[in-house]
């Protein structure tokens, strides 16, 4: 398969209303492969507080993929609860391996995160920015900050606009964060679908730590909420439907689906493997509003985990009511989003 350069996918969008961007972990790994990449995390990861048996689930399943053996561990309960005789003990140790696999992972994520945005270079950011400013909106499946210092890292009115929503409390102007609320959601063109380190649900609102209300760096923020046990908005089960659950019951997740829901026009996707385990927004595209899928092949497009790729891609061509989905794709390598 012949795959066409980015900047001919940007002009074969042209004459789409709106373009829209949905990224994914390879977003990451192209600006720091050695540190965003699940063996890398795996390698970092202090499993000392977990059960024996928690990191030998990864040998035994062949993986160092966290999501993967989190779903692992919790189907592995739900079958033998439905065993007689097996022991209590360990149907909770099986949950509290999953549950506390999810917490080693952000704090792995945040334990290797870069320290701050000046580890990221002026030319990367400016091509960051540059490739961002193609969309109208900007959704992400990443946990990580690299998207949010990217739309930070701007002179006062230059590069792309961004707005995720988040305002000073109101009753709070000298709060160290700020605070999300469905009615400042109505120009917001950046999402985090799945969550973000930066993000934690506080109850009764969610708030994002920020730099510039503290003047200490937003990963040291996050770190000392972690050693305080405050974990952020951070989707991490296994499967669609797991993922899908958690994303309902959060007032902010749930706001970022249903505006995932209603894009129409053109979709990039960058750094995305369209894996089974997102289906929950894989099929609200294929049955979706969006009338032209661009999908971004990184490396040989007859590699396995391409041709993969490719395959779910154009099985979203379904029969719909109204417009038809023309699915395309382009070479990741072209976009240059970090100017590599």
């Amino acid at each position: 398969m012949e795959l066409m350069s980015f900047s001919a996918a940007l002009k074969a969008a042209s004459h789409c209303s709106k373009k829209h961007l949905l990224l994914g972990n390879g977003f990451s790994i192209a600006c720091r492969p050695d540190i965003f990449v699940y063996g890398k995390l795996f390698e970092q990861a202090d499993f000392s507080k977990l059960s024996p048996s928690a990191k030998k689930a990864f040998e035994a399943l062949g993986t160092q993929d966290f999501e993967k053996v989190i779903k692992a561990l919790r189907d592995a309960k739900a079958v033998l609860a439905a065993y007689s005789g097996v022991p209590p003990k360990l149907l909770q140790t099986l949950e509290d391996d999953a549950d506390g696999l999810r917490e080693l992972l952000v704090q792995t994520i945040a334990a290797s995160h870069p320290e701050w945005p000046g580890e990221i270079q002026e030319n990367e950011y400016a091509a960051c920015r540059e490739f961002i400013g193609h969309f109208d909106n900007v959704y992400t499946l990443n946990y990580d900050l690299l998207l949010y210092w990217a739309q930070m890292h701007t002179e006062q009115g230059k590069g792309p606009s961004s707005d995720d929503g988040f305002r000073k409390p109101e009753d709070d102007y000298e709060a160290s964060y700020v605070t999300w609320e469905p009615s400042n959601s109505h120009r917001q063109n950046t999402w985090f679908l799945h969550g973000a380190l930066h993000l934690f649900d506080a109850g009764i609102e969610i708030q994002k730590y920020t730099w510039v209300n503290t003047g200490i760096r937003l990963i040291e923020q996050i770190r000392d909420a972690l050693t305080r046990d405050y974990f952020p908005i951070f989707v991490a089960e296994g499967t669609s439907d797991e993922k899908l659950t958690r994303i309902r019951h959060n007032d902010y997740l749930a706001k970022a689906y249903r505006s995932f829901v209603e894009i129409g026009g053109a979709l990039f996707v960058y750094g995305h493997s369209l894996a089974e385990n997102d289906e929950h927004y894989l099929k609200k595209i294929e049955r979706g509003k969006v009338s032209n899928l661009f999908v971004g092949i990184y490396g040989d497009p007859n590699s396995p985990a391409n041709k993969a790729i490719i395959t779910r891609a154009k099985r979203m061509n379904i029969p719909r009511r109204r417009t038809a989905l023309a699915v395309q794709f382009f070479d990741a390598a072209t976009a240059r989003v970090w100017g590599k």
